[in-house]
């Protein structure tokens, strides 16, 4: 497998990629408004829809965007695909009908947990919404360390802890000078190298496989069975996971109703249906890695240990030069810093509305934004290196488990922008046991490797949130 070598250039790699970062955000977004709580976690409600949409592309273009999508084009072939992307743009459609609703019944808003606890008036349902907003928020950090570290480490030989050092302490610089206004001057800028590199990465590597039809010889995945977009099998096991965690995740993600309360009012609907658009090319591009990898006349393998979402990786390596390999680590990394900053603003959001809670004439605000980024940063590193010491653990793993966890309060979420009778008790009691008895048995049976139990869990969780808030509704 080529690599780029030597290690010197992954860290030259990384030090570059962070500086220009860091200089694009110090030169584009660092305004005076920064200085206050609105500017720094809001914007001042100002974004223009042209780069509300591409920050929107560019944070849900984040790991398993980049690799869990090259994976299941690989496993599951064109079913796998499909179930992946279909769920994915309709995650972010939805938005064009919840964030005018939410705008317009809470214009003021800052997170959604917040708007929650303005709605129920119950301080317990809203402290039982911050987990599940915060650990998702965790869990996207440390996913995107986890991922990056791998990359780097796989190409450069770079230690896999050193790279994770290095790309958080890069992001957690350029997001602390302005908030979220660095976070989408950066997104504009990262998905540019995001298009970029696709555009060249992607055609090079199928000319040099041999052409159109010897991709289309993988369509069937690696076993040959799933040219079927509509397989069954795939529906079942995992289009119905998949479908219910990046729809809940994507529902339950601060970072989208961050950018709800950011992006101009009239831009909201353009906004996110630009955003989903954008973002529906990526994982497509790329699933043409995934599908050159299933052709077994390639011969294209990872080392032995390497997790198997980098088999895009591993598909570019062997067809094409060691020199495609930094236009496609850039590509990657461009992908992975954009959803870890929007973490680290999302986080400082949560923390500065819904825990200190403080208003937008105090100035130690910015101060409590600040400390919430480092001290997300840090969990989330400690978090993606517990998960490299776990065996037979990969992204995949991480990425199901903190989208289940958000299913718990997906339902009650809708149900709080359009039903009015919605109680805090059946809020309560459904997110309740939807997370004791629903994400401990959706993780066991992932271990156990059991299909119908993975989709029973995903499904107990939805209906069981759904009945309790059903059966205790506000009396009348």
């Amino acid at each position: 497998m080529n690599t780029i070598t030597p290690p010197a250039l992954g860290y030259g790699i990384l030090l570059i990629f962070g500086i220009f970062m860091i200089a694009v955000t110090y030169v584009f977004a660092r305004w005076k408004r920064y200085r206050t709580i609105q500017g720094f976690l809001v914007a001042e409600r100002d974004v223009s829809w042209w780069l509300g949409a591409v920050s929107i592309a560019a944070s849900w273009i984040w790991a398993p965007a980049l690799f869990v999508s090259v994976q299941s084009a690989y496993q599951q072939g064109l079913a796998g695909i499909f179930w992946f992307t279909a769920p994915n743009i309709i995650a972010l459609l939805l938005y064009i009908f919840f964030a005018p609703r939410i705008r317009e019944l809470f214009p003021n808003g800052y997170t959604l947990p917040q708007w929650i606890q303005y709605r129920l008036q119950s301080e317990g349902v809203h402290r039982m919404y911050l987990f599940p907003y915060f650990f998702y928020q965790l869990m996207a950090v440390a996913v995107q360390l986890f991922a990056g570290g791998h990359l780097v480490s796989l190409l450069t030989s770079v230690p896999f802890v050193h790279a994770m050092l290095i790309m958080a302490a890069t992001v957690l610089i350029y997001s602390s000078i302005s908030g979220l206004e660095s976070s989408i001057v950066t997104d504009f800028v990262q998905f540019i190298l995001i298009v970029l590199g696709v555009v060249i990465v992607v055609p090079w590597t199928i000319s040099a496989a041999g052409g159109w039809s010897v991709m289309q010889q993988g369509f069937g995945g690696a076993t040959g069975q799933f040219k079927n977009i509509f397989d069954p099998s795939v529906a079942f096991s995992f289009g119905i996971v998949t479908s219910i965690g990046l729809i809940s995740g994507a529902i339950s993600d601060q970072q989208y109703w961050q950018r709800t309360f950011a992006i101009k009012k009239k831009n909201l609907v353009p906004s996110f249906l630009f955003g989903a658009l954008m973002f529906g090319i990526i994982p497509l591009a790329l699933s043409a890695l995934g599908f050159l990898a299933a052709n077994e006349t390639l011969d294209i393998s990872l080392p032995e240990g390497t997790d198997i979402s980098m088999i895009g990786l591993a598909t570019v390596s062997k067809l094409l030069p060691a020199s495609a390999l930094t236009i496609f680590a850039v590509m990657l990394l461009s992908a992975l810093y954009s959803t870890l900053d929007s973490g680290l603003n999302a986080a400082s959001s949560l923390w500065v509305t819904d825990v200190v809670r403080k208003t937008e004439d105090d100035t130690k605000g910015i101060t409590h934004s600040r400390a919430a980024m480092l001290g997300i940063t840090v969990l989330g590193f400690l978090v993606a290196i517990a998960a490299e010491t776990i065996p037979g653990f990969g992204l995949k793993h991480l990425w199901w488990i903190f989208n289940t966890v958000a299913a718990c309060v997906v339902v009650p979420t809708v149900l709080s922008l359009y039903w009015n009778r919605l109680d805090a008790r059946g809020v309560f009691w459904g997110i309740l046991i939807a997370f004791v008895i629903g994400v401990p048995l959706f993780v066991t049976s992932n271990i156990l490797d059991r299909p119908v139990w993975i989709v029973g869990s995903s499904l107990f969780i939805i209906a069981v949130s759904t009945a309790c808030c059903v059966l205790f509704p506000k009396r009348r």
